[in-house]
């Protein structure tokens, strides 16, 4: 099988990791890529926004599927355009990619599907956000409807910083605080057959003890020694189910990876919002869990046949993902910085800890930051205590001028099988 894969960041390397190491992958792509990606797949530079370009691409390289990574091109109809040219392509409809790229639609979709939920208001104006916050009450959130690549939400106790997001945002979803930490949970669908992952929990603010603003990940782990070993099967049942159910019976069929996040509350499991795409950091350490081979996996959604699939196969291992990021992140990030140490953390910390590129580029012979997170440094082992302290050892390797990591990523939960402390999805 021929692979092409769509993105830049470390999700697509964690998914061409996976890749490369299928053995019915007989070459690999990826399109534009990273530095990292480089290593276990051929680059190609295509507009990723660009549908016509990216079904050019995979027409030429005569490929079996394409895997489209972020939700941008996704949201564009990226994904239309491959299956119009007859190839098989994993990810959702731009109509159906509506989940994530509108709060509105998602919530009305929920609605319709009956899937447990925060109540919201949908906001215009600054009267209708004024009276939608003072409906709730702090704690805020205020969630920018469209794509905001990680920072659309803001959860606050200052009024006026509420009122400040939503007044720019052209439309705004404002609803209740939900308590309870929270879970992101991936399943892959074919638009009938809905096939859960194993649940992640991932950190969204900046600094250690959720301090700090909201980022798009700053480090996540599995599995979860806290969590109700029936969560799966009831979020399949309550949740995921009905929303593919929902998606097919409006006309519009989703296909691919659809993302749960949710918030473990009093009251029981809330959905925070949805997304169409693989989540970045939980892909690092979910596909780190996984057995079965992805490609076979990804290519059944693709082309329909999920109910053909034999139950995905899973490590006992647990997974550990912390996130390099440059100075200055989540604001303007440094870029150019050289990044050494690399080789060390593959000489000295392989197969268990390895290191997934994010923003990160060549100059000549040296390798350079090009975003805000740069990279996320992986490890598994036989529990979250010993996957984290082989996490930490490799990101003690890594040197980047004015870098900052998380380090308190799984503490808790490594430490008295506690859950992470509650919060607001900043993936919008």
């Amino acid at each position: 099988m021929k692979v092409l894969v769509i993105g830049t960041g470390a999700r697509e390397h964690a998914l061409c990791r996976s890749l490369s190491l299928d053995p019915d992958v007989t070459a690999l792509h990826c399109a534009p890529g990273n530095a990292g990606i480089a290593e276990v797949a051929e680059l190609h530079q295509v507009d990723a926004l660009d549908g016509k370009a990216v079904a050019a691409l995979a027409g030429r390289l005569e490929a079996d599927l394409v895997v489209v990574g972020p939700e941008a091109p996704l949201v564009a109809g990226v994904a239309d355009a491959v299956r119009e040219a007859g190839i098989p392509v994993f990810g959702p409809s731009g109509e159906a990619a509506q989940l994530e790229g509108s709060k509105a639609f998602a919530k009305d979709v929920m609605a319709e599907a009956g899937v447990p939920t925060a109540r919201s208001y949908v906001c215009t104006t600054a009267e209708e956000a004024a009276e939608a916050l003072d409906a709730f009450g702090a704690p805020y959130v205020v969630k920018d409807d469209g794509l905001a690549a990680g920072k659309g939400v803001v959860v606050t106790d200052d009024l006026e910083a509420a009122k400040a997001h939503a007044a720019g945002c052209e439309r705004v979803v404002i609803e209740e605080f939900l308590d309870g930490p929270e879970v992101s949970l991936f399943a892959i669908t074919d638009g009938r057959t809905v096939v859960p992952l194993q649940p992640a929990q991932d950190f969204k603010r900046a600094l250690d003890g959720d301090e700090g603003p909201n980022t798009g990940g700053m480090g996540a782990y599995s599995p979860l020694p806290w969590g109700d070993p029936k969560l799966v099967e009831e979020v399949l049942e309550t949740v995921l189910q009905p929303t593919v159910d929902e998606l097919r019976r409006r006309g519009t069929p989703f296909s691919g990876l659809l993302y749960a996040g949710l918030a473990i509350t009093s009251r029981g499991v809330r959905v925070i919002e949805f997304n169409a795409r693989f989540g970045d950091p939980e892909t690092q350490v979910v596909l780190a869990r996984l057995k079965t081979p992805l490609a076979g996996v990804l290519l059944a959604a693709a082309k329909g046949t999920l109910d053909d699939l034999e139950p995905l196969r899973w490590s006992e291992d647990a997974a550990v993902t912390v996130v390099i990021a440059s100075h200055n992140y989540p604001g303007t990030p440094r870029t150019g910085d050289p990044i050494t140490g690399l080789d060390e953390v593959a000489a000295e910390d392989a197969p268990h800890a390895y290191v997934l590129h994010a923003g990160t580029k060549r100059d000549g012979d040296a390798i350079v930051s090009a975003g805000g997170r740069v990279l996320s440094v992986t490890a598994t082992g036989e529990d979250l205590a010993v996957a984290r302290e082989r996490a930490y050892r490799a990101v003690a390797r890594v040197r980047l001028d004015g870098s900052q990591h998380r380090t308190d990523i799984a503490a808790k939960a490594a430490g008295a099988n506690q859950a992470e402390p509650a919060g607001e999805s900043a993936e919008a």
